[in-house]
């Protein structure tokens, strides 16, 4: 009779898949497991990804970065007919393996990861095209960060926001009744809500997703909102925020989301707004500003620090 544990006999899965480089990276907290693959030939399916993301089980992350050549993936070849300049595409994943149009901080962590690679040459004060699945990203280096021209931005329900009301509902553990909010587009969708007090922000609990209604079509990133006293300090708007990704969960920092709340904040405040916010998450604080481009359009550009961490390798 073999002595063996018989868990040590058991049948276990085996993933008989080449073993995949990777780095470890964040933006204000806001974290991402990045794979440079040029060729386009690494097998990042959803599953895979939501294995590599598993906080218990995988590296952990709040989403997986692929660096591939535009030229690879349909959604590439389609930023390349109008930006023949954007090389490198930006293929993120949420944590749980769904396809995401855009990330804010992710863009910052992959265009540092590209630096440091030596993928691409970029020093302070110079910029780079980009391709994403929100179209091509014009990221600019400076010393300590990077800012990010977002494009133009949109409310979701323009009819219902006229006003710079709300248009939807939106109610999550630690608020008492629903709350009114704000749905704003930024490549990708997010729904603002305005809290009473940075004490009722810190009192929410954002372990599961916060229902919203209506909510839209394909989900929503839901931000909650408080503003320092004064909401403006010498002609920049002060707010905190936290927020609940879509696919993930709460996380520590969100770009678009931190655009996001910018845009609802300015309508909400009228006269009294900016056009230059700090948006404080858990993670850091971020810089948006609102510009007037060439296109005619007003432009949200977003700025920030981004960090690699440590360097690895995916066997499974």
């Amino acid at each position: 009779m073999s002595t063996e544990p018989s868990a040590a006999r058991a049948e276990t899965a085996t993933d008989d898949r080449p073993s995949v480089p990777f780095t470890k990276g964040h933006g204000t907290g806001n974290d991402f497991v990045l794979v440079a693959d040029p060729d386009g030939n690494a097998q990042l399916d959803a599953e895979r990804v939501a294995r590599v993301a598993d906080r218990h089980q995988g590296v952990g992350a709040d989403g997986v970065i692929r660096a591939v050549r535009s030229v690879h993936l349909p959604e590439g070849e389609a930023v390349l007919a109008e930006h023949p300049e954007a090389e490198w595409f930006m293929d993120y994943r949420n944590g749980d393996g769904s396809i995401a149009e855009m990330c804010g901080n992710g863009v910052r962590v992959f265009v540092h990861f590209l630096v440091e690679k030596g993928l691409v040459d970029l020093a302070p004060g110079q910029s780079l095209t980009i391709g994403t699945r929100a179209g091509a990203k014009t990221v600019t280096r400076y010393e300590g960060g990077y800012s990010i021209d977002m494009g133009p931005w949109r409310f979701l329900e323009p009819e219902l926001a006229e006003d710079a009301a709300s248009d939807a509902m939106v109610l999550t553990a630690g608020l008492p009744d629903p709350r009114p909010a704000l749905s704003v587009s930024l490549g990708n969708p997010h729904t603002v809500v305005p809290l009473q007090s940075m004490a009722e922000l810190a009192d929410l609990d954002l372990t599961r997703a916060p229902g919203v209604d209506p909510e839209p079509p394909h989900g929503t990133n839901v931000e909650f909102v408080a503003a320092h006293e004064p909401l403006i300090h010498e002609g920049v708007g002060r707010v905190r925020m936290r927020v609940h990704e879509r696919g993930v969960g709460e996380t520590q920092s969100c770009g678009t989301g931190a655009c996001a709340v910018a845009v609802a904040m300015r309508a909400w405040a009228g006269p009294e707004g900016s056009d230059s916010w700090l948006v404080e998450v858990p993670g850091g604080v971020l810089g948006i500003d609102f510009v007037r481009a060439a296109d005619g359009e007003e432009h949200v550009v977003l700025a920030g620090p981004a960090e690699l961490v440590f360097d690895g390798e995916l066997i499974a």
